[in-house]
């Protein structure tokens, strides 16, 4: 109640004080308004987001949890394993991280054809995006390589289909493909143990290469995508599309040294997805010689991982071990993985906690595999926690997934049940857990 003076008018501070509240109330409302704008929304949310993963991983840092694998465990499965390599589980596993082959019509004779590198080339008619909210550059790159073949969309588009909850923290390459294939006229194929020559190839003649890389973020190592689409020999750079970096008005690029863009696809198998109209076909096979084939490219992925073995140290060392075991997985060599992602989180072990990409887990989650079809489900189950426990939001569907699966080979069927239906939450239409769920007679 405001007191009034003798006069029965309002003291001076009286009125402003009521002036500032209606200003307060007036700028509140406005600002209610404005963060129902969708652009605004996405961005308020975005920051909001980032606070509250930086404030977690001060609090709790992320890097000082390590996975060990159980000793015991490992040994006992090698016994067995020298005798015996179980055949996989028929049941449907969501697609690993690198994606299908999409082709048509008959596969040519694998051949390799060089085409005529220039020492310099940028290919017109990339639409450039920034992205509109956290943990989107999939979209928003996948966005810029459909745009130089002639699409009209943008990110929100593929957003829609690849990203409705606003926590999913990943798309992966095959969901990339997936989208090409079932939403645009256009092919698409992903593969690995992609070089600079090969870009280089790539790029000359007529497709820029999106590839899938590591990237030093705000709060530690992240996944990036990013869009290759020139290169200048003399100055020994890439042009880049990058949907966070660079500044990309009157034309300009992101510039990217070669050994930069080297390092950094190291992280993630060197991985590439190339775009291509089909009547195209013939050519991009005819330069990808045999690495249109994709067991052929394994092959040469592993081989690949080897060599980087042997010349790398540190964090590096740790990928190419866990490269080694994503190839030989992806080849079936699942005890052969197994011993080499091992490998992996002992270097991973002895690296500073605030080097440690502990985020290796939500791009690529070929240990699951490996762990679980050499029956080490208690390997499976603790790097599951240990991926879900140190994360601002516990939203992997695949880290829930594998966990469900290994909870039901140790008896617990409830356990499993549950995770499944976790999975869902964060994953409404995640095929493999809707799979489970119906063969364990449970709903979803």
């Amino acid at each position: 109640m405001y007191h009034l003076n003798p006069r029965g008018r309002r003291r001076p501070w009286q009125r402003i004080l009521l002036i500032l509240l209606g200003l307060i109330g007036a700028l509140t409302f406005i600002a209610v308004l404005v963060y129902q704008i969708p652009a605004v929304k996405e961005y308020v949310n975005w920051r909001i987001d980032e606070l509250r993963a930086r404030i977690k991983y001060a609090i709790s840092p992320p890097g000082e949890a390590v996975f060990t694998p159980d000793p015991t465990l490992v040994a006992m499965v090698q016994e067995t394993m020298a005798a015996f390599t179980p055949t996989p589980s028929p049941t449907p596993t969501p697609s690993p991280t690198l994606g299908p082959t999409a082709t048509v019509g008959a596969t040519p004779t694998p051949t390799f054809t060089p085409t005529h590198i220039p020492d310099q080339i940028l290919l017109s008619g990339i639409r450039h995006e920034y992205v509109t909210k956290r943990n989107n550059c999939g979209p928003a790159t996948l966005a810029m390589a459909l745009s130089y073949w002639g699409w009209q969309g943008d990110q929100r588009d593929i957003d829609a289909v690849l990203k409705p909850l606003p926590t999913d923290k990943n798309v992966m390459p095959y969901e990339l493909a997936d989208y090409v294939l079932e939403e645009t006229s256009l092919n698409v194929i992903v593969r690995v143990a992609g070089d600079l020559d090969l870009v280089k190839q790539l790029i000359a003649g007529g497709y820029p290469v999106l590839i899938e890389k590591g990237l030093d973020h705000n709060t530690g190592w992240v996944g990036h995508y990013q869009l290759l689409a020139g290169f200048d020999d003399a100055q020994g750079h890439f042009n880049a599309y990058d949907s966070l970096n660079g500044d990309f008005t009157d034309g300009k690029t992101l510039l990217m040294p070669y050994e930069i863009v080297e390092t950094d696809w190291l992280h993630f198998n060197y991985t590439y997805i190339i775009i291509y109209t089909p009547d195209r076909e013939e050519d991009l096979f005819r330069i990808l010689g045999p690495d249109q084939d994709e067991t052929s490219n394994y092959y040469k992925a592993a081989d690949k991982a080897s060599i980087d073995i042997f010349n790398s140290s540190g964090r590096d060392l740790f990928f190419a071990w866990y490269n080694r075991g994503t190839n030989l997985m992806r080849l079936g060599d699942y005890a052969g993985a197994a011993q080499a992602y091992d490998e992996a989180f002992g270097i991973y072990a002895s690296l500073d906690a605030d080097d440690r990409p502990w985020r290796t887990l939500w791009y690529q989650t070929g240990p699951y595999f490996a762990y679980y079809f050499t029956g080490r489900y208690y390997d499976v189950i603790n790097l599951a926690n240990q991926t879900l426990d140190v994360m601002e939001d516990p939203v992997l569907e695949e880290s829930y997934y594998w966990r469900a699966l290994a909870k039901e080979a140790l008896g617990d069927i409830d356990g499993a049940i549950q995770d499944l239906r976790t999975s869902l939450v964060y994953h409404p239409d995640f095929e493999p857990s809707i799979f489970q769920l119906d063969r364990l007679g449970a709903s979803t």
